[in-house]
């Protein structure tokens, strides 16, 4: 069951590159233990600083990688590594630098220690500006951040996972993960100023009697988001028939805010007319996760698969310093694959769960602080091999989230993204590929929608 989970996931992540002008270059599968690619693209951006405004540019994209691959007997190892360059003539024009670059590295371990021991390791950093390289591995896992941010933001996310087959019909999954967030954008403006790491907070009064305001301003993408997401889980397996297998499982997922900075404010009067203030720091959104779930999978025919995993979850804000709060919320995670034809495929699915988010909101009556919000997320995508030498995708997604606590509490968006694109393989060497994104977020919060229109054309070298 997990090797279905994790095999759709990378693969939908993988398509999902391809909702970028950066992209990932020539299909690198080689029955050589090296391989070198590369690609080189001209694109436009209409709205590349993600703003209401926005702003467009044309621009060229550079983007190598090289690749390992050393299958053994009993060991799978692999890695990767892709650089990007990005060219935009509108910020040249302005007298800014022109220039983006990221960087991404993946590594992979599968060790069968016997023909029922089996371990996997994998391990994927990034560093960039775009929601695609920063966020969850998955895409259908929800993501907090659907937007581009500037700066060299670094995202690592690895996994280790042990399968166990105890007998013919009864096997278990024991997981670990751990995903670290550092954004580049640190130091706030939040009601007040930072001076040699300490905050500042200039209290207010209401006359009268009781009186409640939450002070404006702008917290840090790391005040805000830095942080590591860790946790353990373990599925105990039936294998009912070759061809199904039900589970039952557990997590146990926690989350720590290493920003170390000032996010919100909460100033009141208390009983006795005193002004107070409750000062909100990063770590006041850290919380625990019990999840509890059941699961099938099954395999329909050769070229059918799908999956249902359901439960719910159990989050402990804990670490809030005004008000502590619990709450319980579904959970859940489907797919559907159909390969129709050799290189045809679909893919189907939807998730539900519970994100970080760059939205830290004070409500000024209660002091309530948004800790989180609750997504669903549906997602969509068709590979199909149009000749012996075209090939083209479709990708569709779709997340709607609602945020949790705070003046934003049950405030919802909806991010919504598509891409289509087309890649002719001139030779063995060389293709050839054209492409279209759309990005649109619809916010209840002012100020937060966009859309974004990108296309792209280029050509890729493998060797």
């Amino acid at each position: 069951m997990k090797k279905i989970f994790v095999s759709a996931g990378m693969l939908a992540a993988g398509l999902a590159g391809l909702q970028t002008a950066m992209a990932a270059g020539p299909d690198l599968i080689s029955p050589k233990a090296w391989n070198v690619s590369a690609s080189l693209r001209g694109f436009y951006d209409d709205n590349y600083n993600i703003s209401s405004a926005g702003k467009g540019s044309f621009g060229v994209e550079l983007s190598p990688t090289i690749s390992l691959h050393v299958p053994m007997e009993q060991t799978d190892f692999g890695l990767r590594y892709t650089y990007g360059l990005y060219y935009y003539q509108d910020r040249d024009a302005a007298g800014m630098n022109p220039f983006d670059q990221t960087h991404q590295l993946n590594l992979w371990l599968d060790h069968a220690f016997n023909q029922r021991w089996k371990a996997t390791v994998s391990d994927t950093a990034s560093r960039g500006q775009e929601p695609e390289l920063l966020g969850p591995v998955s895409a259908s896992a929800p993501n907090g951040v659907p937007y581009r941010v500037s700066g060299n933001n670094f995202a690592n996310h690895a996994t280790a996972t042990l399968s166990t087959e105890w007998t013919r019909l009864f096997s278990t999954s024991l997981s670990y993960g751990n995903s670290f967030y550092d954004y580049d954008n640190k130091g706030t403006t939040l009601g007040g100023t930072v001076s040699s790491g300490k905050y500042s907070v200039m209290p207010t009064s209401t006359p009268g009697g009781y009186g409640f305001q939450a002070l404006s301003g702008t917290a840090s993408m790391a005040g805000l988001l830095n942080r590591s997401e860790q946790n353990i889980s373990l599925d105990l397996q039936w294998h009912f028939q070759p061809e199904t297998m039900g589970f039952i499982g557990y997590n146990f997922s926690w989350a720590n805010y290493l920003g170390n900075e000032p996010i919100g404010v909460f100033n009141y009067v208390d009983k006795n007319s005193s002004a107070r203030s409750v000062v909100y720091r990063s770590d006041s959104r850290n919380s625990d996760t019990h999840y509890a779930y059941l699961g099938l999978q099954h395999q329909f025919t050769a070229s059918l698969s799908g999956s249902v995993k359901g439960g719910v979850s159990y989050t402990d804000s804990y670490n809030d310093p005004l008000q502590a709060t619990t709450s319980l919320s579904p959970y859940a995670d489907l797919s559907l694959s159909y390969t129709y034809s050799p290189g045809s495929y679909v893919q189907l699915g939807f998730t539900h769960d519970i994100n970080a988010t760059d939205i830290a909101s004070v409500n000024s009556v209660t002091g309530s602080l948004t800790q989180y919000q609750e997504s669903s997320v549906i997602y969509a995508s068709l590979n199909h091999q149009i000749t012996a030498r075209l090939l083209g995708t479709i990708i569709g997604r779709c997340q709607y989230s609602t945020y949790q606590g705070g003046v934003s509490d049950s405030v919802t968006d909806t991010d919504f993204s598509l891409s289509v694109n087309l890649r002719y393989q001139i030779s063995t060497h060389f293709s050839a590929d054209i492409g279209y994104n759309f990005d649109n977020l619809t916010s209840g919060i002012n100020g937060r929608d966009y859309s974004r229109n990108r296309v792209y054309a280029g050509f890729g070298a493998n060797y």
